[in-house]
């Protein structure tokens, strides 16, 4: 007997922050904290509509957030976790540095909030 795969996440996770920073010769840094919420089969990623990110210039945040929200749902698919994506995940807060915030790093910063959401939902809830 095969059991289903479980949805993910099975309950709300809220506030997962996750600050990813590398300094080297190509440096990274970006900071955010996200929502995790049950939902239907998918993914969908929100920017929170009074989200107020202090970065200049202002039309690269955009793409910042896609690069987070790329990174969250490619974690979540990746074959061997096992799980059904059904979430609705809301980017909460965000930082970014003019020097080392690029879409790699955010996309980074995604993924680990993802890994961090996948480990508490696995961890008993008291």
């Amino acid at each position: 007997m095969t059991s289903a795969r479980p949805l993910f996440p099975p309950y709300p996770i809220r506030g997962v922050h996750v600050r990813h920073q590398k300094q080297n010769c190509a440096p990274q840094f970006a900071e955010i904290a996200v929502d995790f919420e049950p939902a239907a089969p998918g993914f969908a990623f929100e920017v929170d509509p009074g989200l107020t990110v202090a970065y200049e210039p202002a039309e690269d945040l955009p793409r910042f957030f896609a690069a987070a929200a790329a990174g969250i749902e490619e974690q979540l698919n990746l074959p061997g976790h096992n799980i059904v994506t059904a979430a609705r995940v809301v980017l909460r807060c965000a930082r970014a540095d003019s020097f080392g915030s690029h879409e790699r790093a955010c996309r980074s910063a995604g993924s680990l909030a993802a890994r961090r959401a996948r480990e508490s939902a696995r961890a008993p809830r008291l």
